[in-house]
């Protein structure tokens, strides 16, 4: 029987798209990448990879690929490490391969490359050293700082406080107190929570930070080049960061009027002086556009990250109240109810110590890790990777590997004490992630979450209408693990 014209245009089609893919299948083996699921061209590897369960698909498809794989975005490939060993091998013992940022949605759209945290080359290095040495000339890892976290942990008492023995949901408020601490080093004060501009900040944020983990914002990360041509919710990113732009220049005009360059009062004056120092460098890093993506970084990466793993604390001590009633009576017996709790205090408070370290490794609250690049070919582990490669460490990976921590998947402070109860490290506690890209704010984020956590369970015992059992501690399903349940509580004072 005759094909027809149609037929046998049809059947060509289909012999040349079989034979393209034989081929490009083909290529893809001589180039001994890292092993991973099926791919298409085109379409990659998505169909293997959930959007709205990345991290948890991803750990899954490494039990059967192995510790280095890769998937591919389009005809892209990304390659993910899994496990302590493997992340702490090549972020940390091939540095000088894997520290540069991997381009995202983010980095090359939104940021234009600016700032810090996704910035790479000299700009990065600059950048990051700056800031470094700004924040510890203003306390950070010191008892200055500290005494600005006490007083905010006093504000954040008094909230809570406040609500007397009504259930309230404490996520606002914890977010409130955290940004008030970055506030006092970004812009040199704090503000009331009640302030309208303060929560339109804070509001923009949250927008922002939402977009980012929802199934939009892993798409636009898996996208970027052809994101910002499509139609959808991300395009009100744009619109929020105008807004903060604004609100930065702001802060800058008037601190520009009184500054002091003698006496800096906080970051923005200290880069003021910078770019003053450097108006004649045609090169400068130093200039207004840096300065708005460096403080970005540190309102993202020191307000969403701190007050969420926050957040978690209060909800699994709700769900274990014999482990809140522990911390407290280590309180009573290193601080008592005379004083604030101080830094000094944690060295001498192992439980204490250890449930803190347990609940930034159980609510893994950055599961995915902010991508790095390869920033050469290099051979990883027998396998080729070629430059700008982006390389993902999936931090839930390490934080939950059973090589390193008996119960992975359940809460237990026992993962950071020794028998005697002496407070023990662990090498696969990595919620700052590791190496030269780890978290820049990591002093700060472990200052806040020791001094207002333990001033909160200093004055109040934790309550909730609902059992302890009943309270579910997991992260909120289809939201890449990285959003906290919601939930109420309210508070009784000791």
């Amino acid at each position: 029987m005759e094909l027809g014209v149609t037929g046998t245009i049809f059947l060509t089609l289909c012999v040349t798209l079989f034979l393209y893919v034989i081929t490009w299948r083909r290529q893809l083996r001589s180039k001994n990448l890292p092993p991973g699921p099926p791919t298409l061209p085109i379409l990659g590897t998505i169909m293997h990879v959930s959007t709205t369960e990345m991290p948890q698909s991803l750990v899954k498809l490494s039990q059967q690929y192995g510790p280095v794989m890769s998937i591919f975005i389009g005809n892209n490939p990304m390659v993910i490490l899994v496990g302590y060993d493997c992340v702490k091998e090549a972020l940390v013992d091939h540095s000088d391969v894997f520290t540069a940022r991997g381009n995202t949605f983010f980095a090359s759209s939104v940021f234009k490359d600016y700032g810090i945290v996704l910035s790479n080359g000299e700009r990065w290095k600059l950048l990051r050293r700056f800031s470094l040495t700004t924040l510890r000339n203003f306390g950070m890892g010191k008892r200055g700082i500290g005494e600005r976290i006490q007083e905010e942990a006093h504000f954040l008492v008094e909230r809570f406080r406040n609500n007397g023995e009504h259930p309230f949901d404490p996520t606002d408020s914890l977010r409130l107190a955290v940004s008030n601490v970055i506030c006092s080093i970004v812009f040199g004060e704090r503000f009331d929570y009640e302030d309208e501009e303060f929560m339109t900040l804070l509001s923009l944020l949250q927008e922002m930070f939402s977009l980012l983990v929802s199934p939009w914002g892993i798409l636009l990360h898996l996208f970027p080049k052809t994101s910002t041509y499509i139609p959808g919710p991300h395009r009100k990113v744009f619109r929020n960061l105008d807004q903060l732009k604004e609100f930065v220049l702001q802060a800058v005009e008037n601190h520009k009027k009184t500054i002091d360059v003698n006496c800096p009062r906080d970051f923005i004056d200290s880069f003021l002086i910078k770019m003053e120092e450097e108006k004649d460098n045609p090169d400068t890093e130093f200039h207004f556009e840096n300065m708005f993506g460096t403080v970005i970084d540190l309102f993202f990466a020191g307000i969403e990250t701190t007050s969420t793993t926050l957040r978690n604390a209060l909800l699994i001590l709700l769900k274990y109240p014999d482990v809140a009633k522990k911390i407290q009576d280590e309180i009573d017996k290193v601080i008592g109810q005379s004083r604030s709790p101080a830094l000094e205090d944690r060295v001498h408070m192992p439980y204490t110590d250890a449930v803190i370290h347990e609940i930034q490794r159980f609510a893994d609250i950055v599961p995915m890790g902010i991508p790095h690049a390869a920033s050469k070919d290099t051979v990883f582990r027998g396998y080729n990777i070629p430059k700008n490669t982006t390389v993902s460490p999936l931090l839930t990976s390490v934080l939950k590997d059973p090589k390193y921590f008996e119960q992975p998947d359940k809460f237990d402070p026992r993962h950071f004490l020794d028998k005697k109860g002496h407070f023990k490290n662990n090498e696969a506690f990595l919620p700052f992630s590791i190496g030269k890209r780890s978290c820049l704010g990591e002093g700060l984020a472990r200052m806040e979450i020791f001094l207002m956590l333990t001033y909160l369970l200093q004055k109040f015992h934790l309550k909730s209408n609902k059992a302890p059992e009943d309270l579910e501690i997991t992260p909120e399903p289809g939201k890449n693990g990285v959003v906290a349940r919601t939930y109420q509580l309210y508070v009784e004072p000791r």
